[in-house]
């Protein structure tokens, strides 16, 4: 269970993330209650996870999960470039998670 709190977490942050993109300082309606709404789910199932996982393990897999996530809707629905240099640090990013989390032995 722990992995998909994390994962509801991860993906409660980057669609909270996105709307504060959208909400244009907060003076749009409906992207600021989904932003708030996001982040205070996200922010409750992260609480979920830190019960069982380590902060450090938890807290990479999210920032970089989170990372080439957001990136990916900049991307793709935000009209957002992604430079080569980019693409290969965000590889590199999802290298160290997965290094982390492999050896970790603290979860």
């Amino acid at each position: 269970m722990t992995y998909l709190y994390l994962a509801i977490a991860i993906v409660a942050e980057t669609i909270a993330t996105s709307a504060l993109k959208l909400s244009e300082n907060f003076s749009r309606l409906v992207p600021s209650l989904v932003t708030v709404l996001g982040y205070a789910i996200a922010f409750y199932f992260l609480s979920l996870v830190l019960r069982t996982m380590s902060t450090g393990v938890a807290y990479a897999i999210w920032s970089g999960v989170g990372i080439v996530l957001i990136s990916l809707i900049g991307w793709l629905w935000m009209g957002q470039t992604l430079s080569v240099p980019t693409m290969f640090g965000m590889g590199l990013i999802i290298a160290g998670v997965v290094i982390v989390n492999l050896s970790s032995t603290a979860h």
